[in-house]
């Protein structure tokens, strides 16, 4: 399969139609091998419009999805980023390609080794810290952080992942509410309390070992 190709019309096709303008994650996207993230089994579909499996009951957000979650963060060269479900490794990839210094979650030990063989393949400069441990815990060892992305769909924002965003520190992931319904949002820290605004309608693979209450109700 002709993958450069692929990847350019990922960007051309899917990103910049749905108002992904952002310079940087045009770059990056444009530039990471996609497909060196996914198995081997579902490479052809790297470059969909969907969201593409990684082992059972995890899967890879769509590369548009994701990208209106990394424009909506805005990331500076050097902030420290926490991304919450690693999976295999292309979002924490596409943080550190944009200039972060990222801190990766991931509980599946198998998904995790991916992402460390993909970051040393195509990640020329820092790569990011792998850490494996459950989702909903973060990691506080490294934060706090100015950037938080949930990599995925989770029904509430867990108060350790809350409190271990930076003040002034941004936060996106994709919220499922009661009704079924996933919208895209945005937090940012403000006198130590997160406040949440709708970035846009979304739909994204669930994050496992998140409550099923909702925390913020649009």
């Amino acid at each position: 399969m002709a993958y450069a190709a692929a990847r350019k019309f990922m960007v051309d096709g899917q990103l910049r139609p749905n108002k992904v303008t952002d310079p940087l994650v045009l770059a990056a996207m444009a530039r990471l091998p996609r497909e060196a993230f996914v198995p081997a089994a579902a490479q052809p579909r790297a470059y969909a419009d969907e969201a593409v499996p990684l082992a059972p009951g995890r899967a890879m957000m769509a590369p548009m999805v994701l990208a209106r979650l990394l424009q909506a963060l805005a990331p500076r060269l050097g902030e420290s980023a926490l991304v919450v479900g690693a999976g295999t490794g292309y979002a924490a990839a596409v943080l550190a390609e944009m200039g972060a210094v990222v801190t990766a979650l991931e509980e599946d030990a198998g998904l995790l080794a991916i992402a460390r063989k993909a970051w040393q393949a195509v990640l020329p400069g820092a790569t990011p810290l792998a850490v494996q441990g459950p989702l909903a815990l973060g990691h506080a060892p490294v934060g706090p952080y100015h950037i938080i992305l949930l990599n995925g769909a989770v029904s509430s924002l867990p108060e350790a992942i809350a409190a271990q965003l930076a003040e002034g520190g941004r936060l996106a992931m994709v919220q499922s509410q009661p009704n079924g319904v996933q919208h895209a949002v945005l937090g940012t820290k403000l006198h130590g309390q997160i406040f949440m605004h709708p970035v846009m309608d979304a739909t994204a693979p669930a994050l496992p070992g998140f409550a099923p209450a909702p925390s913020f109700v649009f």
